[in-house]
């Protein structure tokens, strides 16, 4: 690849962007960050420790994003809270930018990578599913965890965590104008995978081989 490949991979949660982000990073060697992680560890080292969350993420390290707390509801809804704040979104700003720009390329996903942090990234992806879609995926992710839940709570949870997100003064969830959008609704991993590499070999960029 002699362009740099930078793939901003944005939409809601349980939409299916981030096992995507992992395979097209796997299939093209390049390092991936789920950037949710960030504003996660954020919300629940400030929600643990009662710091401010502009602190937190003033001071985050690679390393906080290893806590396997992090995967849990809870650290989503704080994550989804603290991402609302300009001023966390302001000190994770460069951590993301200084991750894209290494090397040959990075995958990112989101929900502002095409927007503002990788505005010039030369693939932009949008995925998203219909809500019931995406609320099954994560009841079934919740049950397959040993976690208690009822479809009806998981849907109403992610519709607040879709209006939080979408609402937000500070870079809201959106498509960028030049993104492909990916409906995930009636597709697999494999068939999202599958469209989502034809969209960026159509593009020119192609995997450097084993």
């Amino acid at each position: 690849m002699s362009q740099r490949l930078v793939i901003a991979i944005d939409g809601p949660s349980a939409s299916g962007k981030g096992t995507l982000a992992r395979r097209l990073a796997a299939h093209f060697r390049l390092p991936h960050l789920d950037t949710g992680l960030l504003y996660r560890a954020v919300g629940w080292t400030s929600f643990r420790t009662g710091r401010m969350p502009a602190e937190v993420a003033a001071g985050l390290h690679p390393d906080d994003l290893e806590d396997p707390d992090l995967k849990g509801d809870d650290a989503g809804q704080q994550g989804s809270k603290v991402a609302a704040i300009p001023e966390v979104r302001a000190n994770l700003l460069k951590f993301q930018q200084e991750f894209s720009s290494r090397g040959p390329g990075a995958v990112l996903d989101g929900r502002d990578i095409g927007t503002v942090i990788c505005p010039d990234a030369p693939v932009k992806l949008f995925v998203t599913a219909s809500p019931d879609a995406r609320a099954e995926r994560r009841y079934q992710e919740l049950r397959a965890r040993g976690l208690d839940t009822i479809k009806p709570r998981v849907l109403a949870e992610m519709a607040e965590r879709d209006r939080r997100d979408s609402e937000r003064a500070a870079a809201p969830l959106k498509a960028a104008p030049d993104a492909w959008l990916l409906d995930t609704s009636d597709m697999d991993a494999d068939a999202a995978f599958a469209a989502a590499l034809a969209f960026i070999e159509r593009k020119g960029f192609r995997s450097a081989g084993p």
